[in-house]
């Protein structure tokens, strides 16, 4: 018996990093390959409390449906943060969603129809090609150097290809690179997206894991046309597991959003947000994040140290002021993808380059990760991967 699948299920491959994760979970693996946290510093004990509480004063409410929009106590102390940061938004202006992973299926759903074109960043991130490409689209990579997306490069094929429907952006510590966005090519994006009339999706995940640098206003905060939907997450300050995230877009927009994840399922978990709600009035958020920063900053520090010694002469990589990835380019004559189960031989394991590039891209990049791996394993992982390289050349 032949079942037939929806045509669309032709687009649907299996994200590189989550099967690379699969390969790799065996404890003896140094894996850099992830953009995990780092679970030591969890605050388990504090989420406990946080459950504890809720389920003792406000169990029914808990475990009952809610509504889509999200939980109001909640929205309103996320607004209150971003107003901090120079976005001018209430409760009503944050729809809660599954994990910012859930907004990029529900941005597919709303502005892709087969054929429409997404503008992305070349290298982009992966799991968002992987949610798009369900839709039927194609992509318009736009090229970019260290400041970001090269403006002229976007003008030059938005108006040669008149399909594009949607702008994919992550301006803060990208993912895959690690870059950020000047703020003159931020405001140079927004021009251009006013100029065609298309919207943009902000991806901001990283944007409170900051090392080094001053802080640049996301693309949300200089938006005058509410062409902006800015998605944020508490999966890199807080816990990935408890799949919690959020959109902050234009009335007329956020509705969209709404229906379509009423679709898709209903809302996001009542409990979690109301234990999420219970720990931002209990303790302190930008303390766990410092506890973060100073942990992270630490380990990019030792990656990069650990990249001059031991990688290839003729090998770059980016230096990121924050979030959880550097950008590595080898020697033409390596393949990063063909090379790694040899380094996966020697239980360590990153993502080869090619997969972030809505094109098929360079074969010669890879991205690692800092944030998860101990300090120990860094040393051991970084040198090992060292060893397999340097063979190459």
């Amino acid at each position: 018996m032949e079942i037939k699948f929806a045509r669309r299920t032709e687009q649907m491959n299996s994200s590189v990093v989550r099967e690379t994760l699969k390969l790799t979970a065996k404890p003896d693996v140094i894996s850099f390959a992830g953009g995990m946290p780092a679970p030591e510093v969890f605050p388990v004990r504090e989420l406990q409390a946080a459950m504890n509480k809720v389920l003792e004063t406000s169990g029914r409410v808990a475990l009952q449906y809610g509504p889509t929009d999200g939980y109001l106590p909640l929205r309103e102390k996320i607004a209150a943060r971003h107003r901090k940061a120079g976005i001018s938004c209430t409760a009503d202006d944050i729809l809660m969603i599954s994990g910012s992973q859930q907004g990029l299926d529900l941005a597919g759903k709303l502005f892709l129809d087969p054929g429409d074109l997404v503008v992305c960043e070349s290298p982009t991130y992966t799991a968002a090609l992987s949610a798009f490409r369900a839709y039927e689209c194609g992509f318009l990579p736009i090229d970019t150097d260290d400041d970001g997306m090269i403006i002229e490069d976007l003008e030059r094929k938005l108006a040669a290809n008149p399909r594009a429907k949607v702008i994919y952006v992550i301006p803060t510590f990208q993912n895959p690179t690690g870059r950020t966005w000047s703020l003159e090519r931020r405001k140079g994006l927004l021009k251009v997206a006013e100029k065609y009339a298309l919207p943009i999706l902000e991806d901001n995940p990283y944007g409170d894991l900051r090392y080094e640098g001053e802080p640049i206003p996301p693309l949300k905060a200089m938006d005058t046309q509410g062409l902006v939907i800015y998605m944020g997450s508490f999966s890199k300050t807080l816990s990935p597991g408890i799949r919690l995230g959020w959109i902050l877009a234009a009335p007329e927009l956020l509705q969209k959003f709404n229906t379509a994840k009423q679709g898709a399922d209903l809302q996001a978990s009542t409990i979690m947000q109301m234990v999420v709600n219970t720990y931002l009035e209990d303790y302190d958020l930008d303390e766990n994040i410092r506890k973060l920063n100073a942990l992270y900053h630490k380990r990019r520090d030792l990656m990069l140290s650990l990249l001059e010694q031991e990688f290839p002469k003729g090998s770059s990589w980016t230096h990121p002021q924050g979030g959880l990835f550097i950008w590595v380019t080898v020697p033409e004559q390596i393949d990063t993808a063909k090379i790694m189960p040899q380094v996966v031989a020697r239980k360590v394991a990153y993502i080869p380059g090619h997969s972030f590039f809505a094109d098929g891209g360079v074969t010669n990049t890879l991205r690692l990760n800092f944030s998860n791996a101990s300090e120990e394993k860094i040393i051991t992982g970084m040198k090992l991967m060292g060893e397999v390289l340097r063979e190459q050349v």
